[in-house]
């Protein structure tokens, strides 16, 4: 595609102002960064990419997947920001859940050790896995505001942090799952995964295109429960004081 043709998909952008604009929804100034945004940050990521691909070095692998994962921490941490240390919780969760993925798919021969692998699989997986990270977050500190009174008799009552916010911690790491979870289970009928859909149009065999794409549904998966279930056992402690009080919202 040239970047002509790549010009003429803003057409897309204008439906979107225009029906913004028509319905006076506000949005537009927010739909004109998120364009612009996007394709500054794709074109530059593109020629990084491209450099990385071409020198087949492991510290510049390395260095992508740390970006990758830093720069999802620091947005997942904008889903809690009133939670004193949550950035390490998510950073945690997110390279246990890269070192798990990448591990066993690098460890078994699934894929080799190289950039255009390691890379875009990473992106995929963080990807998802940040999305689940914010939800989790997101749903845990509203669980603990609707339910402080019954935290609160619990620990009054005797009960240690973890037995008074457990249920309420389930319900949170849920949460951060059934997205993933949902998406799954309607793969193949009301969508086209991207990898799949982009070795398609590639020219690859469409049967083979639909293995390495439930390739990454499993890891997508995987990696939305282990950083549900890290992240959400890490942040709760991080609720209480020393005293094992519940701080204050």
């Amino acid at each position: 595609m040239s970047y002509l043709s790549l010009s003429f998909t803003l057409l897309f952008v204008v439906v979107s102002l225009v029906l913004s604009l028509w319905l006076r929804l506000g949005v537009e100034r927010d739909i004109v960064i998120a364009a612009v945004r996007a394709a500054i940050q794709l074109l530059v990521v593109g020629y990084i990419l491209k450099f990385v691909f071409a020198s087949h070095q492991t510290v510049f692998i390395l260095l992508m997947v740390a970006l990758i994962i830093a720069v999802a921490a620091w947005n997942a941490r904008g889903r809690a920001k009133g939670i004193p240390g949550v950035i390490w919780s998510i950073l945690i969760g997110l390279v246990v859940t890269e070192i798990v993925t990448q591990g066993l798919l690098l460890g078994i021969g699934v894929v080799p050790f190289q950039a255009r692998y390691v890379i875009t699989i990473t992106g995929m997986i963080i990807g998802n896995s940040m999305v689940a990270a914010g939800l989790l977050l997101n749903r845990l500190q509203r669980e603990v505001e609707n339910g402080r009174a019954e935290i609160t008799a619990v620990l009054a009552l005797g009960g240690s942090p973890k037995q008074a916010i457990y249920p309420r911690l389930k319900q949170a790491i849920r949460a951060g799952m059934i997205p993933t979870i949902d998406s799954t289970k309607t793969t193949g009928l009301v969508q086209l995964p991207g990898m799949m859909t982009g070795q398609i149009i590639a020219g690859a065999d469409p049967v083979q295109a639909v293995r390495y794409q439930l390739m990454i549904l499993f890891c997508i998966l995987a990696g939305s429960a282990m950083t549900s279930i890290v992240i959400g056992f890490l942040t709760y402690p991080k609720l209480f004081t020393a005293h094992q009080q519940l701080r204050e919202g």
